[in-house]
């Protein structure tokens, strides 16, 4: 592997402050940028809980929590990342404005960096095109929540170089991730799977087949499933949910992939699940 000691992670929300986190508890070097510093004061807060429940649970001891938030510094710019050994990018997902980012990153980091995004569904050959440097652009689609999820999707656009996929699948390893390659298709393997399911339990509670207690109950005790379908979509927001569907069926053009008309007028209310306070079920804890 590369020589990594520094990596900048682009994007405070709830993805980028759990990535933060994992390579800073494993003794690397971060560098968390987010346009918006309200974001950072959250991120960082988020991740003092976070730690601080490992500590509870004797996971982490309080000089491993206080040696964590050491390493971990915050900004508003990413002209910081210039010297990061690792780029981790995390931000909305919007292919345009991703694009715009990587092409940015190509013009202020060194050379030999590795790019990587934490995209769940968008192209990597579309983003590595964005650059200079394709065959050093990857997909690291972390899931969530990260400190504790321990797999990360590796995405191989089609001209990264096998050397870029070694030393992602090794960076894994030293997070304690496992890393599974997936081929640059819409959604990879975990959302091409993921999302069809989550988007017909909605169809099904749109066309009254169950309530949203009667449908996540039969996917979690017939299918063992830890948390039901609609459970799950709140938990991931739904406008992220509806950002996956319409790239499957805009990537792949089936009409299969046609996110559900109840999904796009939840979306458009304003019920996003979990972050807005009330999606298929109301969060009352929600800020």
């Amino acid at each position: 592997m590369l020589n990594i000691k520094r990596v900048g992670v682009i994007g405070a929300g709830t993805m980028g402050n759990g990535i933060a986190q994992v390579f800073a508890q494993k003794g690397f070097e971060v560098q968390l940028v987010d346009m918006a510093a309200p974001a950072l004061d959250r991120a960082r807060a988020s991740i003092e809980q976070s730690l601080d429940k490992f500590v509870e649970k004797s996971k982490l001891t309080r000089d491993e929590r206080d040696s964590t938030l050491s390493r971990l510094t915050t900004g508003t710019s990413v002209d910081a990342l210039a010297s990061a050994d690792y780029i981790v990018e995390a931000i909305v997902e919007h292919e345009d404005t991703k694009r715009a980012l990587f092409s940015r990153l190509d013009a202020l980091t060194r050379p030999h960096v590795i790019l990587s995004s934490n995209t769940s569904s968008i192209s990597i050959t579309t983003l590595g095109a964005a650059t200079n440097r394709p065959d050093k652009v990857l997909g690291m689609h972390f899931m969530n929540p990260v400190p504790l999820m321990s797999l990360v999707e590796l995405i191989r656009g089609q001209a990264t170089s096998a050397e870029s996929m070694l030393t992602a699948a090794e960076l894994c390893m030293e997070l304690g991730k496992t890393g599974i390659e997936a081929a640059d298709y819409p959604g990879f393997i975990a959302n091409r799977i993921l999302m069809p399911m989550i988007n017909e339990a909605i169809f099904a509670l749109m066309e009254g087949v169950g309530t949203p207690d009667a449908i996540d109950a039969v996917m979690k005790l017939g299918m063992n499933h830890p948390m039901g379908p609609l459970t799950l979509a709140d938990f991931i927001g739904l406008d992220v949910c509806l950002a996956i569907m319409n790239v499957l069926h805009d990537g792949l053009g089936d009409p299969k992939y046609r996110p559900c008309p109840l999904l796009r007028r939840m979306v458009a209310a304003g019920q996003l699940g979990k972050k807005s306070g009330r999606g298929f079920y109301e969060y009352h804890s929600a800020k």
